[in-house]
């Protein structure tokens, strides 16, 4: 499965330079970046396991950071936060993997010592793109609030004022819940406004990559998440106040199929302010 953001042109001009790009990259490795959150070490497991690693020049980043990597070409494919996509010149959606979530999410939250309706400032996560815009999105056409919203800096986690609300994403959230009365699963959120689940990263590519590596890569992610136990048998030790079992199988949804892709649309078509649908080609 394919997803092309792209005009008719562009599309044309791909359909020539593809065989000479498929020539070229094959002579290197693929420039990966991948989030280093514990919500992809499932997927990481299997290409671990299956050598993928042997074919990728594999980085582990923070979301915001993988984003920008595949914005400057500095890698080919990135598990990169959905809200790149319309600012890739031609974006791939080479995977029927992502992270995602049905309602809650437990690691994409909202934290404040008030009701939003008495917040006047939100810090968004700056290791956050896609739930920064979701947050954006929500306030305005959810909660109809209008709060400031400020881009945090490291270290403001646990610093939110009386009348300002933290966004804050992956790993960090572990335990934060004990520094505020209220908490705001964005996962869950969204379900309530939309009825739909949520993409948040997706593993996308900033031009066409060789058959032969996408057909390997699916197979070793589709391992990994088949062999969950065994990551949370290696991985559990280290978070001793958090399951990684209800995590990874209550919480995190790693199959990216249609009701995703829906919301995926949705969520893009809110974010630029016009229709997606038209403009997402599934090949």
């Amino acid at each position: 499965m394919w997803i092309v953001l792209q005009n008719t042109t562009t599309r044309q001009h791909n359909n020539t330079t593809t065989r000479q790009y498929d020539n070229t990259i094959k002579m290197r490795k693929i420039k990966v970046s991948a989030v280093s959150y514990l919500n992809t070490k499932p997927l990481l497991y299997g290409l671990m396991e299956q050598g993928l690693d042997k074919m990728m020049d594999l980085s582990l980043d923070i979301p915001s950071m993988c984003a920008e990597k595949l914005l400057s070409g500095k890698a080919d494919l990135g598990l990169v936060p959905v809200a790149v996509i319309p600012k890739l010149k031609t974006p791939h959606i080479i995977s029927d993997f992502c992270i995602g979530a049905v309602g809650a999410v437990k690691t994409v939250c909202l934290y404040s010592h008030r009701p939003l309706e008495k917040v006047q400032r939100v810090w968004l996560d700056y290791q956050s793109r896609t739930s920064a815009a979701l947050a954006r999105v929500l306030f305005k056409h959810h909660w109809k609030l209008n709060p400031e919203f400020a881009h945090a800096q490291p270290g403001y986690e646990q610093h939110g004022k009386q009348d300002e609300a933290v966004l804050v994403i992956g790993d960090r959230t572990i335990g934060l819940e004990q520094h505020y009365k209220y908490v705001y699963d964005l996962g869950a959120i969204w379900m309530d406004f939309t009825g739909l689940p949520f993409t948040f990263a997706s593993w996308v590519s900033n031009r066409p990559l060789p058959s032969s590596f996408v057909k390997k890569f699916n197979a070793a992610l589709s391992l990994g998440i088949d062999n969950m136990q065994i990551v949370i048998d290696t991985f559990q030790p280290s978070c001793p106040d958090f399951s990684l079992k209800a995590y990874y199988t209550d919480y995190i949804s790693y199959r990216f199929d249609a009701p995703k892709r829906r919301a995926l649309e949705l969520f893009l078509a809110y974010v630029s302010g016009k229709e997606i649908r038209s403009s997402l080609v599934y090949c």
